[in-house]
């Protein structure tokens, strides 16, 4: 896996799904450190956790609710639980997300 992250983070358990990232686990959350190649298309798909991220590398084109918006470095972006999105990377891309589990 590529990825400007510290080694330390490259040390974190690997994730399992459809990006590669590096994953620290918390209550109630998760943090992924992830990289993507240039050319990636992640389809539309919801996921039952809120999303929080922040791009650190490249950048995220994220199409939700008919929408569609480009997210630079240094940008957070917020996917909220059970929401349609997409994504594509047309630069290799690094990031930081926030994936908060619902309570229950």
């Amino acid at each position: 896996m590529s990825g400007s992250y510290p080694k330390k983070i490259k040390e974190l358990p690997l994730f399992d799904g459809r990006f590669d990232a590096y994953k620290l686990e918390a209550k109630g959350s998760d943090v992924l450190f992830a990289s993507y190649p240039a050319g990636t298309r992640i389809p539309a798909h919801t996921h039952d956790t809120e999303n929080h991220g922040v791009i650190t590398k490249g950048e995220l084109t994220l199409t939700m609710a008919g929408k569609t918006q480009t997210i630079g470095v240094g940008e957070w972006y917020h996917v909220p639980a059970n929401v349609e999105h997409s994504a594509f990377f047309e630069v290799e891309t690094d990031e930081i997300e926030f994936w908060f589990h619902e309570s229950t």
